[in-house]
């Protein structure tokens, strides 16, 4: 049996896996059920899709979205694996040529809605049954619960699989779940004692600033200025902002289309295949857009509108950099967000989820606020441990004065414990400041910190108010109006046993640093190149580009400079079939590039890790012969190929003779006709079994490559 290692090569090209990919597949394969949680953009696919192509059958993945399905669909083709998907966009002929795929046994992945699998009175899923089905996969699997941010009620039957296949395993995958909505989830599938693989939340390559609102257009055409050559998504709240937004950039000179839910299908469908074909660089979308788009080559996603909840704001700014490269997720806040949303938080008729849903954009809004690492704060929401500076979010890079905040720190505490916490930062502050507004209780007025912080404005107060809850100083209750209350934490600063450092108040610095560009010394002008070439080639087989390649194996192949099919094996995440399909055109990109600036391939700078044996038929591929006869007929001489390759004269010459026994290449072309009939003497003198008594007999002003092609040339004519 093929193992898993050789199907990621062979497959998707790449040499190792990552996170708990290898972990989780061994378990799919021993028919155990699987609940996953990994980041977007950290391989969640692999999961299933490696099984399905070692089980015997055809995997059944559940996908709640139709533009999703067309996206995994279209990349698997790509790679030579044998995909389809039944929805409501095909017709009765696509959808009985599907069928009938099924029942020839001739597919191994089948991508379905909900919907489609229980339609009909089960009429779907008893057909099923008829055939092999090896593993079902549900993804975006938060869908389940309530508790999550994109509820579907109609997964709530997805319990019913394992009554109907009880022999057959399940795996469920999600990128964004807390601790509750896990717990949902697994109750809500009825899976048979699932293993439970939970990955790292970080996003390593993802860059998180948080800007003010005011002035937003202007910042975020400054920023989109220094990356127009970059796709991103940008998130409004509304519709109108959608189109509004959209059309004021457009008159900008960007790009840009909007996509909500109120446009008809067609407008939505165009737009969105425009963005993902590189046709347009900007979506401007409400969170209808993008459940599950693959995209991986979005540089940055901005929301103009705070999210409504945590979970919701990750997966949406886990859209940029799914192929690993540095990106940015860029938000723009403004208090008054957080009284807009509190109305779409409010769940009629059902006080406990209302109450979850304000905790949970409570928790957005402090995102939003603090002034200490942001990464550490979605991390330590999703459970994870993290460090006080992650050196990549706005707050740790842009160096903000740290100072001994110790005694503003224990006015804070000291207020919250005289008020025996039951009160919100709002009183606590006013309290603070001596504040003689009636809402201000005549008892505590006469308590000894009342007015104890009168030197600083409510402004500065609430700044370090915020930093204390995000360092753990402090905590905030999760109610519609969250109350302030001591940690364990804050017993040693209010004894003075610790002290507190924290950003100074109220600094402010208009300027701020984004992402880091990838740290691979890349070839941009080549990069650019290749990119025109994979549009050129996806326009011509009607598919996104980055179903192609995506930008990080571009940026490895102006990183590396592979010259032969062999050195492009090397790069990641080119597999047999694409390097069968579309590896010559790259090839002869790169080639060019390198004779026109001297130079050499620098693969050997690579890294990589075992490659499994390919079982893909190599005589279909060009091999390191005809890459210099290509050369060679694109008018290069024997001299510039030979540097272009790394290789000797000699060497080139020799590649070349093997075409002059073909006849591609008159002998002429390698050997002066003056010199053949000494060549000739020689080889009848001496034979031809071996180079060197012929060179020895010839001389310097005749070489190896010549003899050789005359021996050939010989030979094709005996």
């Amino acid at each position: 049996m093929i193992s898993p290692e050789q199907v990621l090569k062979e497959k998707f090209g790449y040499d190792s896996f990552r996170h708990e990919q290898q972990a989780i597949i061994a378990n799919v394969l021993k028919g155990s059920d699987s609940f996953v949680l990994m980041p977007t953009g950290g391989g969640k696919s692999l999961c299933y899709q490696i099984p399905a192509l070692i089980f015997g059958g055809v995997t059944v993945v559940v996908s709640p979205l139709i533009a999703l399905m067309k996206d995994q669909v279209d990349a698997l083709r790509v790679n030579g694996i044998p995909a389809a998907f039944v929805n409501s966009t095909q017709d009765a002929g696509e959808q009985r040529e599907v069928i009938d795929a099924l029942k020839n046994n001739s597919l191994k992945l089948l991508y379905v809605s909900p919907e489609r699998l229980f339609s009909n009175d089960g009429h779907f899923l008893n057909f099923l049954k008829k055939c092999e089905i090896s593993l079902f996969a549900i993804d975006e699997a938060h869908c389940i619960s309530q508790w999550g941010h994109d509820f579907r009620p109609e997964y709530r039957q997805l319990a019913l699989l394992k009554q109907h296949f009880p022999k057959t395993p399940v795996i469920a995958l999600t990128a964004t779940a807390d601790r509750q909505t896990r717990e949902d989830i697994l109750d809500k599938l009825n899976l048979d004692n699932p293993s439970i693989f939970v990955s790292s939340f970080n996003r390593e390559n993802l860059f998180y600033a948080v800007e003010k609102k005011a002035e937003m257009f202007r910042k975020m055409t400054d920023y989109l200025e220094d990356h127009r050559d970059d796709s991103g998504i940008i998130y409004c709240l509304s519709r109108d902002g959608t189109e509004s937004l959209a059309a004021k950039l457009f008159k900008k000179g960007f790009k840009a289309k909007a996509y909500h839910a109120g446009l008809d299908q067609q407008t939505r469908q165009q737009h969105q295949e425009e963005f993902l074909r590189d046709d347009i660089r900007i979506i401007v979308a409400t969170v209808a857009f993008g459940m599950g788009i693959n995209k991986s080559n979005v540089r940055f996603v901005i929301h103009a509108d705070m999210p409504k909840n945590i979970e919701g704001y990750y997966q949406e700014t886990g859209r940029a950099g799914r192929d690993g490269l540095p990106s940015d997720a860029l938000l723009f806040y403004s208090p008054g967000d957080v009284i807009k949303l509190r109305g779409f938080a409010t769940v009629e008729n059902n006080f406990a989820q209302t109450e979850i849903m304000l905790a949970k954009l409570n928790k957005m809004a402090s995102f939003c606020e603090i002034r200490t690492c942001r990464r550490k704060f979605l991390l330590n929401y999703f459970g994870e441990e993290a460090p006080v500076n992650c050196g990549n979010c706005d707050t740790c890079v842009n160096d903000y004065e740290k100072i001994d905040a110790t005694i503003p720190a224990q006015k804070l505490l000291s207020a919250v414990f005289r008020l025996q916490g039951r009160f919100g930062a709002n009183y606590v502050v006013d309290f603070l400041k001596g504040s003689d507004s009636e809402k201000i209780r005549a008892e505590h007025k006469l308590l000894k910190t009342y007015g104890a912080g009168a030197e600083l404005s409510k402004n500065q107060w609430m700044d370090y108010l915020r930093d204390l809850v995000a360092l753990g100083y402090l905590q905030q209750t999760d109610d519609k109006f969250p109350l302030l209350k001591l940690t364990e934490m804050s017993g040693p600063v209010l004894k003075g046993e610790e002290q507190v450092w924290l950003v100074k108040a109220s600094e402010q610095k208009e300027e701020k640093k984004y992402a880091a560009k990838t740290e691979l010394p890349y070839e941009k002008e080549l990069f650019d190149l290749l990119k025109s070439l994979r549009k050129q080639l996806a326009d011509d087989d009607k598919v996104p580009p980055y179903v192609i390649f995506s930008d990080a194996t571009l940026v490895e192949m102006a990183s590396y400079f592979p010259l032969t099919i062999d050195e492009m094996r090397k790069i990641s995440g080119v597999g047999e079939m694409k390097l069968e399909r579309y590896g010559g055109n790259f090839l002869k990109e790169i080639q060019q590039y390198c004779i026109d600036n001297q130079l050499s391939s620098k693969i050997h700078q690579k890294t990589v890790g075992r490659q499994p044996r390919s079982s893909a038929p190599k005589e279909k591929l060009p091999d390191t012969k005809f890459i210099s006869l290509d050369l060679f007929k694109r008018g290069k001489s024997i001299t510039e190929i030979a540097a272009l390759r790394n290789f000797s004269t000699n060497t080139i010459e020799g590649h070349l003779a093997h075409y002059v026994a073909t006849g591609e290449i008159p002998l002429e072309a390698i050997v002066e006709r003056s010199k053949v009939p000494a060549i000739e003497d020689a080889i009848q003198r001496y034979g031809n079994n071996a180079l060197k008594p012929l060179k020895d007999a010839l001389g310097d002003e005749f070489s190896y490559g010549e003899i050789k092609a005359v021996i050939a040339w010989m030979e094709r004519n005996l």
